[in-house]
């Protein structure tokens, strides 16, 4: 077993992942920006991928870093993120680290990618410069409580009775749910046959965007959602519309948009080679992110 340094600990995949690596045996590191007030499992250790200096104590003794940090909240994110990247991978070749573990963004080199998955790209390259070798996990939409992604789609089908949804809401994607992110995360930590590679991971269901809120809304009430698709809604004016419609801010709405005309698919299943076992189907991802979201409501 090892130990293992997990930035982004409070996050939507870090607060899941934490858990997970410590059932597995590994002494783990929590990283957040306020130590103090961490109450999830592991040793929480104060740090920010935006401040270098704050990186070198967490790091030390740490043989695998995970990084699973992201600025999409800023108009500026590109560079923050690859100023951060970059010092990471730093910190991680000054501590020893051994391997650092990326959650990035599916999408063909070939593709005209969005600012988001050109970033996303970006930054894998960026945590490698410095010589630790990186493990990237390229993932589409992650089906989980408090994702990003999958709170747009929860909170569409619950708010609206019917839908108007731009041409890009055809595109296809490949969406996966959380627990096969964490399980992938967790089986190719130390693994000799993970170190250097980049993996494309999805659940079996290629699916458009709108088949998607189809399906949720099936499993949420049992009944489809109308929806019509019509050739102009701006990303823009989309995403004004989600932050109506949901609790999204306009910013994030926006750079997550300007990814969807992309079709982000995966294109080989080689990650099946390192951590066998089946994914879960599109449906039963949803069933268990309304489960989850409603746990998480009636706690509150």
């Amino acid at each position: 077993m090892a130990r293992v340094l997990v930035t982004g600990a409070t996050g939507f995949v870090g607060r899941r992942l934490v858990p997970a690596l410590v059932g597995e045996g590994h002494e783990v590191r929590a990283m957040t920006r306020r130590a103090s007030s961490y109450a999830g499992e592991g040793e929480a250790v104060q740090g920010d991928v935006h401040d270098p200096g704050s990186l070198t104590e967490p790091m030390q003794g740490v043989e695998i870093a995970y990084y699973l940090v992201h600025s999409l909240d800023d108009q500026d994110f590109e560079r923050k993120d690859a100023d951060a990247a970059r010092a990471f991978g730093t910190a991680a070749a000054d501590a020893g680290v051994r391997q650092i573990i990326y959650l990035g963004g599916l999408g063909g080199d070939d593709q005209d990618l969005s600012a988001h998955l050109r970033s996303r790209r970006e930054v894998e390259g960026l945590l490698g410069e410095a010589g630790v070798p990186v493990t990237v996990l390229r993932a589409a939409i992650v089906v989980g409580a408090g994702g990003i992604s999958w709170e747009i789609t929860r909170q569409l089908v619950k708010n609206l009775p019917a839908m108007v949804v731009p041409r890009w809401a055809t595109t296809k994607t490949q969406p996966i749910a959380l627990d096969d992110v964490v399980r992938y995360l967790v089986g190719v930590a130390g693994h000799d046959d993970a170190m250097g590679r980049v993996f494309e991971i999805g659940g079996p269901d290629r699916l458009s965007y709108v088949e998607m809120l189809q399906v949720a809304a099936e499993v949420d009430s049992g009944s489809r959602v109308p929806i019509v698709t019509v050739p102009v809604l701006t990303p823009r004016l989309s995403s004004y519309w989600l932050a109506l419609v949901t609790d999204v801010d306009a910013t994030t709405g926006r750079n997550l948009i300007d990814s969807m005309g992309t079709e982000v698919v995966v294109s080989e299943q080689s990650i099946r080679e390192v951590v066998p076992g089946e994914p879960l189907t599109y449906a039963e991802s949803v069933r268990r992110a309304l489960e989850d979201s409603q746990a998480s409501e009636d706690d509150g």
